[in-house]
């Protein structure tokens, strides 16, 4: 039990750290809402296992539209491990300049627009390059990092910047450097990540007070909701309305791809 109590007392410490950022989550939230006021979107992304985060965000029970979750699967689809699309190549290619340029591309930016980038070590090209163009758009941005580890670590880049480099602000999953959290008698390496603890507790909170200023505002946010909360009629209904609110929003990112803006 003690290994178990180990991990668990932890995770409790990642509480306290996300906690301690109440302000910060606040600002976010605040920068979000506004975003979706506006009939824009707030672009969350994420590489290899941060990809967790984006989905976490939207879409899935107790979420809502607003968010576009941007999960490129070259980089996050590696549960085959070795192999075609294997870890080995995600692991490179998140590593790869102008691959973040190119992912956003395909979409028509507004600096009403927002984002949010996860990234624990906050040291990959991929992830550090999509936060740089989203400012070079005039678009906010909200890092998601393990400061310890990214503060030990050495960035990918060139330059040597991170991702906290390129954020107007930075939140803190709490996780130690390395992220392993657990200490194994007679095993020389930590096992059990803390870092999406952390980063489901910012993510959710995030999200419980964005929904709050967007009801407060008078635009309550459509909520994908279990047949068991709201019974199966409502439940249907809020599913096909949400997706449908998405799919509206996601269109106005496509309109006028390519167009040059006077």
């Amino acid at each position: 039990m003690d290994v178990i109590n180990q991990y668990l007392n932890k995770c409790r410490q990642i509480i306290d750290v996300v906690e301690q950022q109440s302000e910060a989550i606040q600002t976010a939230a605040a920068w979000f809402a506004d975003t979706i006021m506006a009939g824009r979107m707030v672009h969350v992304f994420g590489s290899g296992h941060s990809r967790i985060m984006v989905e976490e965000m939207w879409p899935r029970y107790g979420s809502f539209p607003g968010f576009n979750p941007i999960v490129e699967l070259s980089l996050t689809f590696h549960n085959l491990v070795v192999g075609a699309n294997g870890q080995r190549q995600a692991m490179f290619l998140e590593n790869v300049p102008g691959l973040a340029a190119r992912i956003l591309r395909n979409f028509d930016l507004s600096n009403q627009d927002t984002a949010l980038i996860i990234s624990s070590s906050g040291c990959n090209v991929v992830p550090i390059e999509m936060a740089e163009n989203f400012q070079q758009n005039n678009i906010k941005v909200v890092a998601l990092i393990t400061k310890e580890h990214s503060g030990k670590s050495t960035s990918k880049r060139e330059d040597g910047k991170k991702l906290g480099d390129f954020a107007d602000l930075i939140l803190d999953t709490g996780a130690p450097a390395g992220d392993a959290m657990v200490k194994i008698p007679n095993l020389d390496t930590p096992v059990s990540p803390g870092s999406t603890i952390g980063g489901a507790l910012l993510v959710n909170s995030i999200k419980a007070e964005v929904a709050r200023l967007l009801t407060e505002a008078g635009q309550p946010p459509k909520v994908l909701s279990g047949a068991v909360v709201v019974g199966a009629e409502r439940a249907t209904a809020l599913f096909e309305s949400a997706y449908d609110e998405h799919a509206h929003r996601l269109a106005a990112l496509y309109a006028s791809v390519g167009e040059k803006k006077p």
